[in-house]
């Protein structure tokens, strides 16, 4: 037997979107918009100290830099990204600042972080000490193996899904209005080449 999802609904991917999904679920449950559910539910893991996959806390890059990437989609369609974005936590806001206020769907690097500073996002360090002390521990043998689904390990809770299942977090929420709008944010795969970008802001 089917799954019979009613409306208002949210769902998204890895353990750590229920507590998104929570963030999610208090705009929605109160006839909020879809777009604005998915964009303060993936908010929490970017803040998320614990979370070495999504925003502040990712692991950096092989030479010590931590960026982001992020993308964004409304009913309508329209949809805006940031790809190794830098210096700035939440990347899902500003990948929708890029579909709200700018006639592109993507900006990348430097211009990302110039743009996210100008519409007033606050610019910070985001290796964490503990993000750089295990980047200093793998420079030790600087293996470089990029790993697919580790957004669980993390947490304790072994890998499931496939070798090819990776997205960091994915959410998709449907409003009471019968919206449907989407978000994905990830700091990519750890120790992976300065410059790689994934599939999440595409």
């Amino acid at each position: 037997k089917g799954i019979q999802m009613q409306i208002p609904c949210v769902v998204s991917t890895w353990p750590f979107g229920v507590a998104a999904n929570k963030a999610a679920w208090a705009i929605l449950s109160k006839g909020g918009r879809a777009l604005d559910a998915v964009e303060a539910g993936v908010r929490i893991p970017e803040a998320d100290l614990r979370n070495h996959t999504v925003g502040r806390a990712g692991y950096p890059d092989r030479d010590g830099h931590v960026t982001l990437d992020a993308s964004i989609m409304d009913e309508h369609g329209n949809a805006g990204s940031v790809a190794a974005m830098e210096y700035i936590a939440h990347p899902i806001s500003v990948a929708r600042a890029v579909m709200e206020k700018t006639p592109h769907v993507m900006l990348a690097g430097e211009g990302a972080t110039k743009f996210a500073i100008e519409q007033g996002f606050k610019r910070e360090e985001l290796l964490t000490p503990e993000s750089k002390k295990a980047w200093q521990e793998w420079l030790k043998t600087a293996k470089y193996k990029p790993e697919a689904n580790i957004e669980t390990k993390s947490y304790g809770l072994g890998t499931p899904g496939g070798a090819k299942n990776h997205d960091t977090i994915g959410m998709l929420a449907i409003d009471a209005k019968g919206n449907l709008s989407g978000a994905c944010t990830t700091s990519g795969m750890a120790w992976k080449v300065r410059g790689r970008v994934g599939d999440s802001p595409i």
